[in-house]
């Protein structure tokens, strides 16, 4: 291994040389002359108009066109900081606004506890406006409150939250908003692309946070344990960045670089030995279930009722030995497990059955599948489900029913 100095040291060789002396005084009577000519030439040949520019000859003469400032008073120097990044951020972080949940513990004191997080002002309504941030955020909570930028505290009425995806919405009284965000599309984003957190890392005195990263990855599927039961109840589709998200930061903004949101900060990676790896649901994901929960209160959600593990996450020592897939397939998901009375079990899908295509759709993960049945079927409606087992594609009809909550 090498090891490199922070700076470098140069030597300088010089030679003596015979006259060396003789010849440098020249050097200097010769300079000192030619200075002096250029010096007098030049006021001479700009009032005649040789020159393309004029000298004043205060300037020359080295006196100052105006008096110096006197010593011991300050300066003031004024500069215009304005870049996209500071752009993007003043479009939408009044729109990020603290969110409060307290929580009654004591009911003889009434003494409590509030917990905070972030949340985003999507829409306004006449005089209401709507807040979105994570299940989670809210979750067990007396009473909701919504702080503005400004610190003003304002009463949230809960209209629906959904496990699941983690989001909620609140409702609040919209008389003191002014900003509203825009969302953008996260479908179009591309890994390496800058992305900007905003929320409330530590509660909120350190309200109205910006940490700057990129976006690590485009579809990252995390497992979530639902139930608290220490069992994979569910993968979320999320957004990955480096940008910092902290305690506090859930249910804030991830934008980009245009001041639109493209997720909703959920989660990060807890732990010493990792850095930067935070997540957000995607703009794609969550714009639906906002819409369903401002207007319905729930996500009413169609099923196959299966277990699935992307192909992609399965060694492919497995995918011949065991699944017996022909070798030009390298995609799918594969069925873990069937819940009983379920549309998949009524339909006769197996354990080791490995799903490649859905209504003529290529299923290529969970997220292809998911994103298939949430935006594409509703509950009741019967699909055709391509399935390979033991080697062979087969095709079976499956019935989707409501998805059971958690």
């Amino acid at each position: 291994m090498g090891y490199y100095d922070d700076h470098v040291t140069e030597t300088v060789s010089r030679r003596r040389g015979p006259n060396r002396g003789g010849s440098g005084l020249s050097a200097l009577i010769g300079a000192v002359v030619g200075g002096f000519i250029v010096l007098f030439s030049i006021p001479v040949l700009s009032n005649i108009g040789l020159l393309p520019y004029e000298i004043n000859d205060r300037e020359v003469s080295g006196i100052p066109e105006q008096e110096t400032p006197q010593e011991g008073l300050a300066q003031t120097i004024s500069y215009n900081v304005n870049s996209d990044v500071t752009q993007a951020v003043n479009k939408v972080s009044d729109a990020v606004v603290g969110v409060i949940n307290m929580q009654q513990t004591n009911f003889f004191t009434q003494e409590g506890n509030e917990g905070t997080g972030s949340g985003v002002i999507y829409k306004k309504s006449g005089d209401k406006a709507y807040v979105v941030t994570n299940h989670h955020v809210i979750e067990r909570a007396n009473e909701i409150e919504v702080s503005l930028a400004d610190g003003t505290r304002i009463p949230a009425k809960l209209l629906g939250s959904d496990v699941i995806t983690d989001l909620a919405v609140l409702e609040i009284d919209g008389s003191d908003v002014d900003v509203i965000a825009e969302f953008g599309s996260s479908e179009m984003l591309q890994v390496g692309e800058p992305a900007l957190a905003i929320g409330n890392p530590l509660g909120l005195r350190f309200s109205s946070t910006v940490t700057q990263g990129i976006i690590s990855a485009t579809e990252r599927s995390i497992p979530v344990d639902l139930t608290g039961n220490g069992q994979i109840d569910w993968y979320a589709e999320v957004l990955q960045t480096d940008a910092a998200i902290n305690p506090g930061n859930s249910g804030g903004a991830l934008i980009n670089i245009e001041g639109q949101v493209i997720g909703i900060n959920s989660m990060k990676i807890a732990q010493s030995s990792v850095e930067g790896i935070g997540f957000a649901i995607p703009t794609e994901i969550a714009i639906p279930v906002i819409e369903d929960l401002e207007s319905i209160g729930e996500v009413r959600r169609p099923q196959m009722g299966v277990g699935i593990r992307s192909l992609n996450e399965i060694p492919s020592t497995y995918w011949q030995e065991t699944l017996r897939l022909p070798e030009d397939i390298k995609g799918g998901v594969v069925v873990t497990s069937i819940s009983p009375n379920s549309p998949a079990d009524r339909a006769g899908l197996q354990e080791y059955d490995v799903i490649v295509e859905i209504e003529g759709e290529v299923i290529n993960d969970g997220h292809d599948l998911r994103k298939f049945l949430y935006t594409e079927k509703k509950i009741g409606d019967e699909i055709d489900v391509d399935i390979y087992r033991n080697g062979t594609r087969e095709t079976v009809k499956v019935v989707l029913a409501e998805q059971q909550s958690f």
